[in-house]
């Protein structure tokens, strides 16, 4: 039987402080002239599964094979090939109860309710839509596909919250067609597009304005939703204005206030900031008493190796609403009904991609202490199916799927077959130094934003999901094929595209 992992940390370890990554030096202090980063350090078993990093329903067999909700992860790869990014179904609507949970006792404590939606661009499918309403949670989604997924995967309108900072005319129309009532919206052009396509339906609908509050998330640029210089949510004063725009018409109504301050976000303090800061607005925009909704967004960060150490979602929720319900309670006001979005924390650590390794080869490179030596492991993937080391610098783990090695651990680095450099799946990494051709490795936390944000690269079909459930597995997104990117392929049987002609420019 395989060795199971814990699914949450132990929350009592944390307190309501802030809990953010350690100062992680470039090189490691310890070892002026090693390639490592600070934070990595050299296991005593490069076989191990780091605790939080992989699912909970993890771990090895008496053969060494890496076992996934009771499947071993050979028979998963010889069955759906690889790359193949396996997803513990369990373990997400786990997260999803869990989530829905935490947030409802948290906001009962302190007099109010709270909805929870699931952040679909995390990863999106019909099952996946499915598992989180199930569980409880409603859906967010912020394009006319992720609108489409959640309607045919059975989700009611109601349960629906719609993201996007350049809603057309044409999606706003499908959203309310659908019967969409609440949209979140992003900026005042947004807005009067939104109200003249109500007007011409003849409905009214309820509008959540997304705002910044100024708190930076402490993460990678392009990760930090909430500052002023960047694309997302309006100011405080242009809110104001978007409000005064509201009342004087009759087919929209001012419900909300909606703000996220970014992602993969570790401890508490900056929701508790943001929260004061928006909650302070929604109360200027409701004329002195806060406007019915407060969406706190989402941002919720998870381990992606064994340095980082989050704070477990329960301790976060209590700690974020009683931040919201003291800042109320300084301004004499009742305590809005709260909203979060949570996605990463649902979907991510469920998720375990295999590859197969096809050449391994080490490199010598200079250091300002003399050499270091790194292994480089090629595998059949890369950056067409997890983009996020190379978008943002993102850090992940590694071991080896069919087998335990007695072979020493190696700093090693993890790339695809793409013609980049840049095409890094794990930056740095400890493995057995006996890795090779024909071997099968599994990077974990690959369950958000790995699907979503796939590529055809290099014209390399992306690869399938697999959900895998009380010891059965089931395709829930097929893999393409090359005669699926042959099709699209205008070129291959002369279909009959429509042609502008240059007397139709005249």
């Amino acid at each position: 039987m395989p060795v199971a992992l814990d699914f949450w940390d132990d929350p009592t370890r944390f307190q309501r402080g802030d809990r953010t990554r350690p100062d992680w030096p470039l090189m490691s202090s310890a070892l002026p002239d090693s390639l490592a980063p600070g934070w990595l350090h050299e296991p005593a078993d490069a076989n191990a599964l780091a605790r939080g990093v992989w699912p909970a329903r993890s771990g090895r067999d008496e053969l060494g094979r890496l076992v996934l909700n009771g499947i071993p992860a050979t028979r998963l790869a010889e069955t759906y090939g690889t790359p193949v990014l396996v997803l513990d179904e369990d373990e997400v609507r786990e997260r999803a109860r869990g989530a829905a949970e935490a947030f409802a006792a948290a906001a009962q404590r302190h007099g109010t309710t709270a909805r929870v939606y699931y952040a679909g661009k995390a990863f999106l499918s019909t099952q996946i839509a499915r598992w989180v309403t199930e569980e409880g949670l409603k859906v967010d989604v912020c394009s006319p596909g992720e609108l489409a997924v959640a309607l045919r995967a059975g989700v009611a309108a109601a349960d629906i919250g719609y993201h996007g900072n350049n809603k057309s005319s044409a999606a706003l129309a499908e959203a309310l067609e659908a019967g969409l009532g609440t949209i979140v919206v992003d900026n005042i052009d947004e807005l009067r597009r939104l109200d003249a396509v109500a007007r011409a339906a003849g409905t009214r609908v309820r509008v959540v304005l997304r705002v910044q509050s100024g708190v930076h998330a402490e993460t990678h640029d392009f990760l930090a939703t909430a500052h002023e210089d960047q694309k997302f949510g309006l100011s405080a004063a242009d809110a104001e204005a978007a409000a005064a725009l509201i009342h004087q018409t009759d087919a929209l109504d001012l419900v909300g206030v909606h703000c996220h301050i970014g992602s993969q976000i570790f401890g508490v303090a900056g929701f508790r900031e943001s929260a004061s800061r928006v909650i302070d607005l929604s109360i200027r925009l409701g004329s002195g008493e806060p406007l019915p909704i407060l969406n706190l967004g989402g941002g919720f960060g998870i381990a992606y190796t064994s340095a980082d150490d989050p704070t477990p979602l329960p301790v976060l929720a209590d700690a974020i609403i009683e931040a919201v319900a003291e800042v109320a309670a300084e301004r004499g006001v009742a305590l809005p009904e709260l909203a979060f979005e949570p996605g990463r924390a649902i979907v991510g650590t469920a998720g375990v991609t295999l590859y197969r390794v096809g050449s391994v080869k080490d490199v010598t490179v200079e250091t300002t202490h003399g050499t270091g030596q790194r292994t480089y492991v090629a595998v059949d993937g890369g950056m067409s199916d997890n983009a996020r080391p190379a978008l943002y610098g993102a850090q992940y783990s590694a071991r080896l799927a069919d087998r335990i090695s007695a072979a020493a651990p190696a700093l090693s680095r993890v790339v695809g077959m793409h013609c980049e450099s840049g095409d890094i799946v794990v930056d740095h990494e400890y493995l057995p130094g006996d890795v090779a051709d024909g071997d099968l490795l599994a990077v974990p936390v690959t369950g958000a934003y790995c699907a979503s944000l796939a590529s055809n690269y290099n014209h390399v079909p992306r690869p399938p999901v697999v959900a895998v459930s009380g010891g059965t597995a089931r395709v829930i997104v097929r893999g393409e094929t090359i005669a699926d990117l042959l099709a699209r392929d205008a070129g291959v049987d002369g279909a009959n595209e429509p042609v502008i002609g240059s007397e139709e420019n005249a």
